[in-house]
């Protein structure tokens, strides 16, 4: 966990550093023509290693506002003229990971040499405030933005901070399950890069260790949990986790129940408690053994996916957007179908570009965003990731990658059927929020399936009422 807050900051001080060199070639402190302070001395000022400042200097370099001058140093070139028009593109801290942004837009700057992008990095626990505020302000062109943040858009921000992009059925290139939630009016909002469905990735060599089987097609979580008892070793390793309370785990288990989670034509909720109980007290059930699930990492994805590099854990719930941790490693690992419980339904998460209507560099915003959503830009992301692309061709490409891919990586075409998004349970992000408290409850043992099934009931009934008196 160390690691991850150390990489936090460090980001976090790179940012520092491009800002603060911008403003100053802005303001004239570093004036063009001149050489900027020596690596060693960046590294001192802004407390970074040589790696992160190398970085940071790299971003100014595609910026167009430093020209790198080999053996020699960086020199200032300036601010772009105004038929130079900037892009500043909002980006999450794990992006570069996910989708070999780095490379993709130098790339684009080569192609489009008078446009120069700047990427945000936008706090992930304020990002769609933080992204309706700057575009409503005009001070973001474009983002990164994941389907669960589209949510949290209402209808009216929607029509007026969002760029209709290309026509909806001039999208058959892409699978028909990321571009339907972007689009309204037969138009998309969000241009669809990469997707996720949930998946078991498991540590080949403790199964073998074990003589244990590994995985193959349909299984239950019954079979998951008694896999898990038997490549534990005490003391040592677990043998399954995940990141328990994340809005992309534990609803799957709602989604596997099958219920329906809209009222009767009287206006009330009845949720079947068995269905219920059944398939959250998986989840309880896995918690209630010590020796199998690592209780305390069930708050942070990082942290189990760390613990699996490391050999503490034989199989996590995970995406295959986190199996970008992966990708340098030289451990024996493999991928399986997530389990279910009563029906097969899997979590999806879809990932896409957003440009901003009030943009000042709006065609260049749209641009970058058609340019990271073309076939050229998705085969860089299918050969260097471990991320499924959202372009269906680019996605399903045979040929070799730049990073080792587990051998049944493919699986997710077989489980294209299972793949729900969140409002196929009919539940707001607010709703969600509500019932996860009632559920926690359920994990600690303080009440019973039933009554967390009433209380669940309760708690959406009086959101309903709540919302009819507004």
């Amino acid at each position: 966990m160390q690691k991850k807050v150390i990489r936090k900051h460090s980001q976090a001080r790179i940012d520092e550093m491009v800002n603060t060199i911008r403003n100053e070639i802005i303001t004239n402190v570093q004036a063009v023509g001149t050489y900027l302070p020596s690596e060693s001395d960046l590294e001192k000022r802004f407390r970074l290693g040589n790696t992160s400042v190398r970085k940071g200097l790299e971003q100014l370099v595609r910026e167009g506002v430093i020209q790198k001058i080999p053996r020699v140093g960086n020199i200032v070139v300036g601010q772009p003229s105004e038929d130079q028009p900037i892009v500043r593109l909002g980006v999450y801290n794990t992006t570069d990971r996910e989708m070999e942004l780095t490379g993709l837009l130098e790339q684009f700057q080569k192609r489009h040499p008078n446009i120069r992008v700047q990427t945000v990095m936008i706090p992930t626990n304020e990002y769609a405030g933080y992204i309706k505020q700057h575009m409503a302000d005009g001070t973001l062109d474009a983002a990164i933005i994941n389907h669960h943040t589209f949510r949290q858009f209402s209808s009216r921000q929607k029509a007026d901070l969002l760029e209709p992009l290309q026509p909806l059925e001039q999208t058959s290139g892409y699978y028909p399950f990321t571009t339907g939630p972007f689009a309204d009016q037969g138009k998309l909002l969000v241009q669809p890069l990469i997707f996720s469905p949930l998946v078991v990735c498991y540590n080949r060599s403790h199964l073998k260790d074990r003589g244990l089987s590994e995985p193959v097609g349909d299984w239950t979580w019954n079979e998951l949990m008694e896999l898990a008892r038997k490549a534990a070793i005490e003391n040592e390793r677990f043998g399954f986790c995940f990141h328990l309370l994340s809005r992309n785990r534990w609803p799957v288990f709602l989604l596997q129940s099958g219920i329906d989670f809209t009222p009767d034509r009287e206006g009330f909720y009845r949720l079947p408690d068995k269905d219920l109980t059944e398939c959250l007290g998986v989840c309880r059930e896995l918690v209630e053994q010590p020796n199998v699930f690592p209780t305390m990492l069930s708050g942070l994805d990082s942290a189990a996916v760390e613990w699996f590099k490391d050999g503490k854990v034989s199989m996590i719930m995970t995406t295959y957007f986190s199996l970008n941790q992966l990708k340098h490693s030289e451990m024996d690992y493999d991928v399986a179908p997530l389990p279910y419980v009563r029906e097969k339904g899997n979590l999806l998460s879809v990932i896409g570009a957003i440009v901003s209507r009030k943009s000042k560099s709006k065609e260049a915003a749209k641009r970058l965003v058609e340019f990271l959503g073309s076939y050229e830009a998705q085969v860089v992301i299918r050969s260097k990731t471990l991320s499924i692309p959202a372009h269906r061709e680019a996605s399903e490409r045979d040929g070799e990658t730049d990073v080792r891919h587990p051998a049944h990586f493919r699986i997710f075409e077989g489980m294209i059927p299972t793949y729900r998004l969140l409002e196929h349970m009919s539940l707001t992000s607010k709703q969600l929020s509500a019932i996860q408290k009632e559920f926690e409850l359920f994990l600690t043992g303080l009440q019973d399936g039933v009554t967390m099934s009433r209380r669940m009931e309760q708690v959406l009934q009086d959101m309903n009422s709540s919302q009819a008196i507004e």
